[in-house]
């Protein structure tokens, strides 16, 4: 069933921001596209094509961008959150005082802000009204941005505590390559997706050593056990975990080779410093900073997260790579 025509504005124009941008402009919805580069907005504009996050993909002509930020969320009925969440609270002091009661805020960032510890959804709920709040809407799933432009099956959650607003995103998203699904397990569905990039730099520290296949099954496994852990002391449903939002984009970022977290371990692995890895990177990958973060939740939560440990010591301790492995495997033993 086609939905409504909405007027949605999608706040970030990266790689991931632009995708979704375009599937909703696609989709017949009235939709504008903020980006902090006044270069890249009229690139957009002009030549409907974004050079420097999504190369080589033609953009819906509809599709319509700003940096004016104030412009952007002006009368729109879905405003939705696609900046690092690093930034994120930044962005949204600028805007939270001309969002509207019954906008719905929706988000497609992954990570957990440094300093406060908070997912985006403690942090929307600390900014912005609680009749906005109440009604997050969170999406996540195993869905790279290249793919999802390309108009490659791809499958996603949208979950939020109203039912009405889980199923408003996910029909304003749904086509026949994209498939949404809805949940009401937020914090679930937003863990799944800052955990995951930390694993995905696990997995491609390995690979990048060469420990094979085995050493990466397992690893994700046990990530999943992590992630699990976690969400269990947040109070999240570990049905959400066994779903798209958990093992399915933790299996994606951790083999697929358009994974920057991926990418980020596997020259971690092969030897490369970290600042010189970034400093190659046009995009950012979210899990660096989220190993920080995610690190200290575990210990303040007394939430055993080995993985996610010996990671955060390699990309912010400088430990050696090998040796971390090595500690891992040096843990005393335990049944399953």
């Amino acid at each position: 069933m086609k939905s409504k025509c909405e007027r949605i504005a999608v706040i970030g124009a990266g790689s991931w921001g632009t995708a979704l941008a375009n599937r909703l402009a696609a989709n017949g919805h009235q939709v504008l596209l903020w980006a902090h580069e006044q270069e890249l907005v009229r690139e957009i504009n002009a030549s409907h094509t974004n050079s420097l996050f999504l190369p080589g993909i033609p953009l819906q002509p509809q599709l319509v961008a700003t940096y004016d930020l104030h412009e952007v969320i002006g009368g729109r009925g879905i405003i939705l959150l696609v900046t690092p969440v690093q930034v994120m609270r930044g962005v949204l002091e600028q805007i939270a005082s001309a969002i509207g009661g019954d906008t719905v805020i929706a988000n497609a960032s992954k990570g957990i802000e440094l300093g406060t510890l908070q997912t985006v959804s403690q942090i929307c709920s600390h900014l912005l009204p609680p009749e906005t709040t109440g009604g997050y809407v969170v999406l996540s799933g195993p869905t790279f941005a290249r793919e999802v432009a390309q108009e490659l099956p791809s499958l996603i959650v949208a979950a939020s505590r109203v039912l009405a607003n889980a199923r408003r995103v996910q029909a304003a998203f749904s086509s026949p390559r994209f498939r949404v699904y809805t949940n009401s397990d937020v914090i679930g569905v937003e863990l799944g997706g800052a955990v995951k990039n930390v694993i995905a730099i696990a997995a491609g520290i390995c690979d990048g050593l060469r420990f094979g296949h085995n050493a990466r099954a397992a690893l994700i496994t046990r990530g999943l056990a992590e992630m699990n852990r976690l969400g269990g002391a947040m109070g999240a449903q570990p049905a959400t975990f066994a779903g798209l939002a958990g093992m399915g984009d933790l299996v994606l970022t951790c083999t697929g080779d358009l994974s920057r977290n991926r990418t980020v371990g596997f020259k971690l692995g092969q030897g490369m410093q970290l600042a010189d890895i970034l400093g190659e990177m046009h995009m950012v990958a979210e899990g660096v900073k989220t190993a920080e973060s995610v690190h200290q939740l575990a210990l303040r939560l007394d939430v055993e997260m080995p993985i996610v440990e010996k990671t955060y010591q390699i990309l912010h301790e400088g430990k050696p790579a090998r040796k971390a492995v090595t500690e891992l495997m040096g843990r005393d033993l335990k049944s399953e």
